[in-house]
């Protein structure tokens, strides 16, 4: 089993990215995929009268603000819109894939954060109408039921909560959950960069290989939505998945570049 992060920045080849996938799984390689959706959530947010703002915490990372109208247009894009047409293409290539969001069978159950602390205008404040959470339990055995069923999981990033509200979740973090409790040999986070880069945006500073001891050291130069994919992958890493990629989501055959070491290679 490898996982597969879809980053949701422009840029992405999704086409090359099902085509790839499809390939794989035609040589036997068993997939699930997690998705994102955060250039089109801003895009269709912003279409709406709702445009998207973005809180940076006091450890420096940055995250969508959700309060419930963001949360249900976020639920429209990522589970509806990205999720279908994902499945879609997959199908085209000839995998029978299975769309769904952390919502559906309690697939990802996340504790909502009771309280946001941001930086704003350098002062710290408080945010505590903010739909998202922290994935803490995932549905192992409803995942292994659809993969023994000969299906391919492509799960959208919405979590329930105990008490039954959907949230908006990282999706990098949640493939990193869902990567350790499918006991995944590799987690693949495929971007619009060529991996991990110590000079953002400088492509011939990509660093090609990370030893795990050091993969916390690299949050000091990570840039923007990067720390969360290092942080993914502290946490993957922590859960017992041997090897993460950092991969261009942009190229031909980008998973199979991906498993060949073309990229950041975390092990």
């Amino acid at each position: 089993m490898i996982v597969v992060k879809i980053g949701g920045a422009s840029g992405v080849n999704l086409d090359a990215v099902c085509r790839d996938a499809a390939e794989l799984i035609r040589q036997g390689q068993a997939i699930t995929i997690v998705h994102g959706g955060s250039a089109e959530t801003n895009e269709i947010s912003t279409q709406l009268g709702h445009p998207p703002r973005f809180l940076t915490s006091v450890s420096g990372f940055t995250s969508r603000y959700t309060d419930r109208e963001t949360l249900e247009i976020f639920a429209m894009v990522t589970s509806g819109k990205i999720n279908t047409l994902l499945v879609e293409r997959l199908q085209r290539y000839g995998v029978n894939a299975f769309g769904l969001s952390g919502v559906d069978g309690r697939v990802m159950v996340a504790k909502r954060k009771d309280t946001v602390r941001i930086i704003e205008n350098g002062r710290q404040r408080i945010i505590r109408d903010d739909y998202t959470g922290k994935v803490e339990q995932v549905n192992a055995a409803l995942l292994n039921q659809l993969i023994a069923a000969g299906l391919t999981p492509v799960i959208a990033p919405l979590a329930i909560s105990p008490e039954g509200e959907a949230l908006n979740i990282d999706a990098d973090r949640a493939a990193a959950m869902v990567a350790g409790a499918l006991k995944a040999e590799a987690v693949i986070f495929l971007t619009n960069v060529p991996g991990l880069l110590r000079h953002y945006p400088d492509d011939t500073s990509l660093i090609p290989t990370i030893d795990k001891a050091k993969v916390e050291a690299s949050l000091s130069f990570a840039e923007g939505r990067m720390k969360k994919k290092v942080l993914g992958a502290c946490e993957a890493l922590e859960l017992g998945v041997a090897r993460i990629v950092f991969a261009d989501g942009r190229i031909d055959q980008p998973l199979q570049g991906a498993l060949a070491g073309r990229g950041t290679v975390i092990s």
